[in-house]
């Protein structure tokens, strides 16, 4: 890759904002053969593309697009868990899991939560959430 062509990619890299797809054919006319070179830098990592979605290299959807401009974003832990995923309606959750990838803890954009906890055979001992609704088997 030439220098000029490589600073102009890194300026879109660097510019570009979601919907990607949309923008990266609007705003800056380039072609599907960019799309993975341009994603890969966005996403800090290789990708494969299929249509209008956004793979990681463990095969997991990091990203998708409608032709309307909605777009769900999505990141994992090395287990594959989702630990935070966006839309572009402003949602958005982030979630945590125990080393048997048992969700403990999910918060969501609108301010609600909820926690978990388990028992050595990954059964719910108990569960509290931001409605002050507590569940608790932990003593039985």
């Amino acid at each position: 890759m030439n220098k000029k062509y490589e600073r102009y990619i890194n300026y879109i890299v660097n510019d570009i904002e979601k919907p990607y797809f949309h923008n990266m054919v609007e705003m800056y006319g380039l072609s599907e053969k960019e799309y993975e070179l341009i994603l890969s830098k966005v996403f800090n990592q290789p990708v494969t593309i299929e249509g209008n979605r956004v793979y990681d290299n463990d095969g997991n959807g990091i990203y998708f697009e409608t032709s309307n401009g909605y777009w769900v974003k999505k990141e994992y832990d090395t287990n594959g868990n989702i630990t935070y995923s966006e839309t572009s309606n402003g949602d958005w959750v982030k979630h945590e899991y125990d080393t048997n990838d048992n969700e403990i803890y999910s918060e969501y954009g609108d301010g609600y939560w909820k926690k978990y906890e388990y028992d050595a055979n990954g059964n719910t001992i108990y569960f509290e959430d931001s409605d002050g609704v507590i569940r608790d088997y932990r003593h039985e």
